[in-house]
């Protein structure tokens, strides 16, 4: 090879749609939880990715009574950890949104998200 030119596995360039990314971000937010509260929906995310930076926000829903705080932040810890290794890109933000709560009330009560 000449000097100068470029090994032909350098040349060329990688791009992560952003949906694939987002998949990677709810998979991570999932493995956070542990669990989907009974009636509930899996965390689902969005993300706007730019070059290599992506914004991430995932929308979950929880258990009630639980420690709100401590799931958001190992959602974002595990969320920022996971794009970043598995896709290569630094997680700018991670915007946790709990959308709804679910009552893990008394057995035989009436079960259901918290209004």
């Amino acid at each position: 090879m000449a000097a100068g030119q470029v090994e032909a596995a350098e040349r060329g360039a990688t791009r992560i749609a952003d949906r694939v990314v987002a998949k990677i971000a709810a998979q991570k937010a999932r493995e956070a939880l542990g669990k989907v509260p009974e009636g509930g929906r899996a965390p689902h995310a969005t993300v706007t990715v730019h070059h290599d930076r992506a914004r991430v926000r995932v929308v979950l829903e929880l258990g009630y009574p639980s420690d709100i705080g401590a799931q958001c932040g190992a959602v974002r810890r595990e969320v920022a950890r996971g794009v970043g290794s598995l896709a290569g890109m630094e997680v700018s933000e991670v915007a946790v949104h709990v959308e709804r709560l679910h009552s893990a009330q008394a057995p035989g009560a009436k079960r259901g998200r918290i209004r």
